[in-house]
């Protein structure tokens, strides 16, 4: 069984008379520990879908299974505790906390696993080690440099070991050479966990770094391909040991 699948999905948004069809019947399955791209032009649909697999936003019509479950009509304490156990999310635009430290941003995951302050501290410490920031761990965003607060971002969204992760437009506010180098931790973390990735973009460079890309259009599926993913990652496996 797929580990999310979507059927007949539909997602329609009412402005006062208007009808807006944001997502028409999208039937799409995504396999356990698979990194895919969704990738589309703005106002294509795409973030629409990714809120719908993630329990942000509702469908119209249709049924969304993750891992098994019908999470479709899900009440939102339900989606809530569903998130935590199985679902991290990357940001565009970070979604830091401004008054908390590196250590203490990347730690916040595991606060709802009732895991103790020490035991949290020493993973995130290892976590921002992980990604290059091991000289930033009590610096707080306003400190770090876009591609640094992005990195303190993959950090925590990795550091609870999630089923599936989430990245919405991860590098749509960073230069070319940090997006490779955001993508690169990424699909590296994605790999040495075994979890399954799922990134949203407007930019076909970074879909690259994708086994599968899913073209929307107009709040359809144009194209479903596979795609031999770069592979050229900077960090290895010896750093990701845990």
């Amino acid at each position: 069984m797929s580990l999310i699948c979507l059927k007949d999905v539909r997602k329609v948004y009412h402005v006062d008379k208007e009808k807006i069809v944001a997502l028409s019947r999208i039937n799409i399955a995504i396999e356990a520990q698979e990194i895919c791209c969704v990738l589309g032009t703005s106002g294509s649909g795409k973030s629409t879908l990714l809120n719908i697999m993630a329990g942000l936003e509702k469908a119209t019509r249709g049924s969304v299974i993750i891992d098994g479950k019908n999470v479709t009509n899900f009440s939102e304490k339900q989606w809530a505790l569903f998130r935590q156990q199985n679902i991290g999310f990357v940001f565009q635009s970070y979604n830091l906390m401004p008054t908390m430290t590196a250590i203490e941003n990347v730690a916040i995951p595991l606060m709802f696993k009732g895991m103790s302050k020490t035991e949290r501290v020493k993973r995130a410490v290892h976590m921002l080690k992980i990604v290059h920031l091991g000289d930033r761990l009590l610096h707080k965003p306003t400190q770090m440099s876009g591609g640094q607060q992005q990195r303190v971002g993959i950090a925590r969204a990795f550091i609870s070991r999630p089923k599936i992760v989430f990245a919405d437009e991860p590098t749509g506010n960073l230069d070319s050479k940090t997006s490779r180098e955001v993508m690169e931790i990424m699909v590296s973390m994605a790999r040495k966990y075994h979890e399954t990735l799922i990134i949203v973009t407007h930019d076909r460079e970074i879909a690259k770094y994708a086994d599968r890309i899913i073209t929307i259009h107009d709040g359809s599926v144009l194209s479903d391909v596979s795609n031999l993913a770069i592979s050229d990652s900077r960090v290895n496996e010896e750093e990701l040991s845990s």
